[in-house]
């Protein structure tokens, strides 16, 4: 999405920026839209790419339609409500980096429009939800899900100790794949998912690449 242009609370001054609401979400409460923007639910580009790899391999393992379905609107929810989790987590991380860069400095943490505090709560708040989602599947399927989550929080830091950080996002996109197979089949996947799971790897790897 190319950069906006608002004006700078702080001055008159008018600056770019990548934080935008579409017309539509302006309707909800003033209140909301800091944890619109801090949640990037605007784009939903976002939590589109982190659901396909999941979406792929569900109709593969899939008891029946009925299953399936109920698993995909399930993985629906659960993209992007961990999509929205992982943009707060960055943007705590990068809170003081983003004040200093003009694209990022009116995100809702950089900006101050939101508090440490109140990315905590909105994040515990998410991960509730996603959690509720987890719980809804096989056992096999939470503990692939639950292993995810170090990937969730390290990825926002791998831009400060690699000039690879698409790896790290890709091995965390395409969970997805072992995630799918085993809320479907309420197995182990097989060694050959591997292959799929490394496909889906380097899509990401692609496309972020791209994007950067």
């Amino acid at each position: 999405m190319s950069p906006s242009r608002i004006k700078d609370p702080r001055d008159s001054r008018t600056q770019h920026t990548d934080i935008s609401l579409p017309d539509w979400w302006r309707l909800l409460p003033a209140a909301a839209h800091p944890y619109l923007l801090i949640a990037r639910f605007d784009r939903p580009i976002g939590w589109w790419l982190l659901l396909l790899p999941g979406w792929w391999v569900i109709p593969l393992a899939a008891a029946d339609p009925a299953a399936m379905v109920r698993l995909m609107a399930l993985f629906w929810i659960g993209a992007v409500t961990m999509r929205a989790a992982g943009c707060v987590v960055n943007d705590l991380w990068d809170r003081r980096l983003d004040r200093q860069v003009e694209r990022t400095a009116a995100r809702p943490l950089a900006a101050g429009t939101v508090s440490v505090m109140q990315a905590l709560v909105f994040l515990a708040l998410l991960c509730l939800v996603g959690l509720a989602v987890l719980l809804q599947l096989p056992v096999t399927a939470v503990i692939a899900g639950v292993a995810a989550l170090p990937l969730v929080v390290l990825y926002p830091l791998a831009k400060r100790v690699t000039w690879w950080p698409q790896a790290v996002l890709g091995l965390t996109f395409s969970w997805g794949v072992p995630l799918g197979w085993t809320a479907a089949s309420a197995a182990i996947p097989p060694a050959g998912l591997i292959l799929v799971y490394a496909g889906s790897v380097a899509w990401v790897f692609g496309y972020d690449t791209i994007y950067a």
